[in-house]
Order: C-alpha cells, then structure tokens, then sequence
C-alpha cells in the first residue's frame, strides 16, 4: 500500500473519530480546529516522538504567551495610548517574545508557537467564548487550546503508526506471495 493511500485511511478513520470525540463525548470541551491543527503542526514539524514533543511543547507556550499578551492588553495599563496601538504593541511584545523563547531548543518551533497563540487569540475573541484568560477552568482559552492541541498532536502521532501499520500490513502480504 502507498504512504498516500495508508495516510487517507489512517487520517480519514482517526479523523472522523476525533470529530465525534470532540462533538460527542467532550460535548465542546475541546476545539476540533485547534486539535486540527496540531495534527497538521505534528506532520509539519517532522512526526515521529520528535515532532510530537515539538508541536505540544509550541504549540503549549505559544497558547500561554498569547493568554499572557491577551491579559496584558485588556489591562488598563495602556490607557493612555489609542487602544489600537495598546493592543497592537501588546501583540508584538508577544510576537518577539516567542521569537526569542525558540532560543531555547525545546522551544525552537516557531511555527508551532504561532500556531498556539493565533489559535488562543481566535478562541478568545470567539462571541460565544466567555471565559477570561486568567480564569482557572476550561472557559479559558488558553487552558482550552492546549487541551486540544495536545490531543491533536496525539491523534497525529497515532494516524502516524497506523499509516505505518497499513504499510507493513501490505508490504508482508506482498512478501507472502512471493
């Protein structure tokens, strides 16, 4: 079986599970396009355990620099400045601080990192999210999209060894022929 064919199989099958997890039994819990998006960081950053630890360890301190920034800019700290400019010196503090954290090599995936933060910014200014960045529960954006990215992140790795599996499973009934 092609890498292709055992990746539309493993992504399709694990997909439509992690859409019914998300929808059904974690009732709203989670956000099914945040975990969609690890598991596209996972692929992006290269899979196998390496790729894993990249996304949620981004991924992770992407969501928290941006709850941070989110925290920052809603202060009234900056009341003195057009609330445009606040906010948009806010986000490039948060920008260059992720930047700079990539220094450290467990956090060296930038693209992850900003995955986190614009999935936490989107979350957040969702109408129907009223959670607070600061808030110690799941109404938390930030709390509620590393949650899902690390779920996400997981269900890549799985669709990984599955498409893995298929493979093999191909390859020793090629070889039985034989």
């Amino acid at each position: 079986m092609s890498l292709n064919t055992a990746l539309a199989i493993s992504l399709g099958v694990l997909g439509a599970v992690a859409t019914w997890l998300f929808l059904g039994p974690l009732g709203g819990m989670l956000a099914i396009w945040a975990a969609f998006i690890a598991w596209g960081c996972y692929y992006h950053s290269g899979g196998k355990e390496a790729g894993l630890q990249s996304t949620i360890l981004g991924t992770a301190a992407g969501a928290v620099i941006a709850g941070i920034t989110l925290a920052v800019a809603s202060a009234s700290v900056g009341a003195s400045l057009p609330a445009n400019m606040w906010v948009a010196l806010c986000v490039g503090i948060g920008v260059a601080a992720m930047v700079l954290l990539a220094n450290v090599p467990l956090f060296a995936n930038i693209p992850a990192q900003v995955y986190g933060f614009a999935s936490t910014v989107a979350m957040a200014l969702l109408p129907a999210t009223p959670g607070s960045v600061t808030e110690a529960s799941m109404a938390n954006p930030v709390i509620t999209i590393i949650l899902s990215m690390i779920v996400g992140a997981i269900f890549g790795y799985v669709s990984e060894k599955v498409a893995g599996m298929l493979m093999g499973a191909g390859d020793h009934r090629a070889a039985a022929k034989a």
